[in-house]
């Protein structure tokens, strides 16, 4: 009887620990989470860019000739979403660039921005920190091109990844001064583009927030 009643009370304790622990457990929250909950895979994220803000490619990092966007958006799927703190993962699969001008001497115009060889994979860490990076061994592409005196200029820039920054303060995600190389073009485009844009709200039907 006595051996009875000691696995009895073990096996009251143990129930009762696994009641107290479950609830905490189920209360952690993902990486990604919206006022209404984590995210989900599958869940898409979408940002156009922060009030009052342009996407740039300019010539230097410190200058502010080359060119310039008044409209810019992006769209990414949720592939991963782990329990904080952690690293989700999402696919890009959309980037645009429109209302876009040139200071550069010789240049007409924008006619267009495209990002290549889409989808790209980002991350998010818990941190704040955003890295987005083509599949392995290739790089990030962007065709800008040009309306020139001399017709119509195709500028292709490439880049290892792009490394920015996630705010739950204003919910944003902010790229500065990300470098690309050119990797072919005339004369007219510049040999280094480095790329700045803020974009706000980051939204899943509702601001969403890094954990």
């Amino acid at each position: 009887m006595r051996i009875r009643s000691l696995l009895a009370v073990a096996g009251s304790v143990a129930a009762l620990s696994l009641t107290a622990v479950s609830p905490a457990s189920a209360a952690d929250p993902a990486v990604l989470s919206t006022a209404g909950g984590d995210l989900a895979v599958g869940d898409v994220i979408t940002a156009s860019l922060a009030t009052g803000t342009n996407a740039t490619f300019y010539s230097t990092a410190t200058g502010t000739s080359g060119v310039s966007c008044t409209t810019s958006s992006f769209s990414a799927t949720v592939t991963d979403n782990p329990t904080a703190p952690g690293t989700a993962t999402e696919s890009l699969t959309q980037q645009a660039f429109t209302g876009c001008t040139s200071n550069v001497l010789g240049v007409l115009g924008v006619t267009s921005i495209t990002v290549n060889n889409l989808p790209y994979t980002a991350t998010v860490s818990s941190g704040g920190g955003v890295t987005v990076s083509a599949a392995t061994g290739s790089n990030i592409r962007t065709t800008v091109v040009l309306r020139t005196l001399l017709g119509s200029v195709n500028c292709v820039y490439e880049g290892p990844s792009l490394v920015g920054t996630a705010s739950n303060a204003d919910n944003t995600i902010a790229f500065a001064n990300q470098p690309f190389t050119k990797l072919s073009g005339s004369t007219l485009c510049f040999s280094n583009a480095f790329f700045s844009a803020k974009y706000a709200p980051v939204s899943a039907g509702s601001p969403v927030i890094v954990n």
